[in-house]
């Protein structure tokens, strides 16, 4: 008896088996990592909820040219004062009482680049003024 040879056909499908289960121990193993990457939450003001700056609080501007000025509103001394930025932290604390915990807010032009900001956020907070928060415009609402 021979036999009788059969021509093999090629398969033309591709085997997806392999695929998915590299596809699902790669989901298995983002799974279990992901938790452990938490980002830092940044809880940014918002625009809407924005309130009045208190009446007590020591604003800091800063303008489009890098130029500062420190306005203090403080019923007793009132001042608005043209500042570098080396002498802000001082010329902030001076203007404090002691043990006095005033806020210090800072507002800046929408032109300004955000590390010049930062860097007044940054010499205030070095000098130990705790409470150092950012001034936002209210949401203009159309009626």
């Amino acid at each position: 008896m021979s036999r009788i040879k059969r021509a093999r056909r090629l398969n033309s499908h591709i085997n997806v088996v392999p695929y998915i289960d590299v596809m699902l121990v790669l989901l298995v193993i983002f799974m279990v990592t992901a938790p452990l990457l938490a980002p830092s939450v940044v809880d940014l003001p918002k625009v809407s909820q924005a309130t009045a700056n208190p009446a007590v609080a020591i604003e800091v501007v800063l303008q489009k040219d890098g130029s500062l000025k420190l306005f203090d509103r403080d019923a007793t001394r009132s001042a608005e004062l043209a500042v570098q930025l080396s002498t802000l932290a001082a010329t902030a604390k001076g203007r404090m009482r002691s043990g006095e915990d005033r806020p210090v807010v800072i507002a800046a032009d929408k032109g300004v680049v955000y590390e010049q900001v930062l860097a007044v956020m940054d010499a205030l907070k070095s000098a130990g003024v705790a409470r150092v928060g950012l001034a936002v415009a209210p949401k203009q609402t159309v009626q």
